[in-house]
């Protein structure tokens, strides 16, 4: 029998390989008994991983948890190419692998760290015209996606044993790592497609703290997730804090857009996201910034929890 209690936060889950995000997510459901649930970015079918599951009121955080950096640990092959740039595809392309060096692989991954425009693979969730890439892909009608602007901020090559390459990436949001070893494989004169993905860590969030579903206690699974699951006022490490007391939260609740004397003195200077929390409980996330002209500070309520 489920907990009736409704669970509002984060689960951190470990993917399994070969299970998609939305089935990861409706064990999850399952599991909890919880109505509503999402996720803060797909992992593919393929890949394994940190998936960052949001629960109950969980799923306000999704753009706040979506922003942050991601790190994938991923392996190429090289010298073949596949129509979705992993190994889940048909084989559109096979070249000669080239001796390569380390010091060889790392200059001309070099040149892919720091900003840059990449262009989203044909098999991907990206709409075209209200449709789904792949679904257009798997139909045979060809799709020109437009170029995204992403950032690679860290890329280190951890092995080379060819015709196989393993490689550490640092990335911001809405980067296709596959999309990434296709045009490192071509830089290399030899193309390549993605053998293996995993996600190391999701914004403030890292692989070890995640549970895998299949590894829990099989008598009492909800309880046992429920034990794992980040409470609100804890889901964004990386915010300022503020408090505030019990009739600014009701008030807050109600729709009230408080101004900044009604929040604490300790605010100061500070600007951008911050949670305003009651106790333990998360209230709403407010944006604080200068007003127009050089005007007083002003907050704005950008999310509210009950």
């Amino acid at each position: 029998m489920k907990n009736d209690q409704v669970a509002h936060g984060v689960l951190l889950v470990d993917k399994e390989e070969g299970e998609s995000s939305f089935g990861s997510v409706k064990r999850v459901r399952k599991l909890l008994g919880v109505k509503k649930v999402g996720h803060a970015g797909t992992l593919d079918p393929f890949a394994t991983g940190l998936l960052v599951v949001l629960l109950g009121q969980g799923t306000k955080l999704s753009p706040f948890l979506m922003a942050g950096r991601k790190r994938y640990l991923a392996t190429l092959r090289l010298g073949c190419e596949t129509d979705t740039l992993d190994l889940t595809g048909k084989v559109v392309r096979e070249r000669p692998v080239e001796s390569l060096c380390l010091e060889e692989v790392r200059e001309k991954a070099s040149a892919f760290v720091g900003d840059l425009e990449q262009v989203p693979p044909s098999y991907s969730a990206v709409k075209h015209n209200g449709t789904r890439a792949y679904e257009l892909a798997r139909r045979g009608v060809p799709v020109e996606l437009k170029k995204r602007k992403i950032t690679i901020h860290n890329l280190e090559i951890h092995s080379l044993d060819l015709p196989e390459m393993t490689l550490a990436v640092e990335c911001s949001s809405g980067t296709y790592v596959r999309s990434l070893a296709a045009d490192l494989g071509e830089a290399l004169g030899a193309g390549a497609h993605l053998i293996s993905l995993r996600r190391m860590a999701s914004g403030p969030f890292t692989l070890d703290q995640a549970v895998r579903i299949g590894d829990l206690d099989r008598d009492a699974p909800d309880t046992a997730l429920r034990k794992r699951v980040i409470p609100l006022s804890d889901a964004l490490p990386d915010v300022s804090e503020h408090s505030v007391d019990e009739e600014t939260a009701r008030m807050v609740r109600d729709g009230y857009q408080p101004r900044i004397e009604d929040l604490a003195d300790e605010m100061g200077a500070v600007e951008g996201t911050v949670k305003l929390v009651r106790g333990k409980e998360l209230v709403a996330l407010a944006e604080l910034a200068e007003g127009p002209g050089g005007l007083e500070r002003q907050v704005k309520i950008l999310r509210v929890f009950h």
